[in-house]
């Protein structure tokens, strides 16, 4: 199919009808090889609430956007490569059905489709362009994925202390990490994950201590490999300068820090031929 389509003037027209509807608030899209597959409106699970989105599936990346004017305009553009995409269908709520999960090393989010027909088609065709991308850059698929924002109203509660009641007054917080919703004591650190953002980023205190052991860990390893090198060295004395970490006694938390949130318990698409 991408074959068919590539470099056909239906397939730069289609692209085209994209970058309008974008206007100057998206990317351009068309460049050499690049063909339109689908396009359809998907329910977006968002911080707040569901929100339907416009996506478009290309050979070689996803593109979504919020909804202006169907078919006439939408701003907001994401672009997603697909070498780093990774799916998982999950179960029906009573809220949502016909769910999957888009999961990327800097963004994972859940979305529905209008039936489980539409959820198969979309699945299907991601699953080829997937495949196929994989198959001729000889990258294997990828294993880092970035937590799912649960959704505010998942909780009213902190999902860390359990005991911090959500207000008016008394926001919600998100950790970069886990993606729980947590308080404003339970999320008072920060800590730079560069796969996600160049800047320090809101962490619950219970994923702070794990990176900051997983940080030693890394920084030990790293000392012992280096250690045959410094001993060749003729007159060579390693600093003494060792800073360790305070141990933390605090009580375990009421949340497992590896809980699968997600696994436990007006649509159209079109894909071009």
């Amino acid at each position: 199919m991408v074959d068919h389509l590539a470099n056909t003037e239906i397939n730069s027209q289609r692209i085209a009808a994209v970058e309008n509807c974008f206007g100057a608030s998206g990317q351009p899209l068309a460049v050499p090889g690049r063909v339109l597959l689908g396009e359809g409106i998907l329910t977006k699970e968002c911080r707040k609430k569901p929100k339907p989105r416009i996506f478009f599936l290309f050979n070689d990346i996803l593109v979504y956007g919020s909804i202006v004017i169907n078919k006439r305009k939408y701003n907001s553009q994401h672009i997603i490569p697909l070498e780093d995409v990774t799916l998982e269908t999950l179960p029906d709520t009573l809220q949502m059905k016909n769910r999957w999960m888009i999961k990327t090393s800097k963004k994972s989010f859940v979305v529905s489709a209008a039936s489980l027909t539409e959820r198969k088609e979309w699945i299907s065709h991601l699953e080829e362009c997937i495949r196929h991308l994989l198959t001729k850059t000889g990258r294997q698929p990828s294993t880092e994925h970035a937590a799912p924002w649960i959704p505010d109203k998942a909780t009213d509660i902190c999902m860390r202390c359990t005991q911090t009641k959500f207000s008016t007054l008394t926001r919600r917080h998100h950790c970069r990490k886990c993606g729980f919703v947590v308080c404003a004591d339970c999320s008072r650190q920060r800590f730079l994950m560069p796969r996600l953002s160049p800047k320090p980023l809101r962490v619950c205190n219970l994923c702070y201590r794990q990176l900051l052991a997983e940080k030693k860990e890394e920084a030990e390893a790293d000392r012992r490999q280096s250690e045959p090198v410094r001993s060749a060295v003729p007159g060579y004395e390693p600093s003494s300068g060792d800073d360790s970490d305070k141990s933390d006694d605090d009580k375990a938390d009421q949340w497992p820090a590896d809980a699968e949130f997600y696994t436990s318990e007006v649509s159209w698409s079109s894909f071009h031929s």
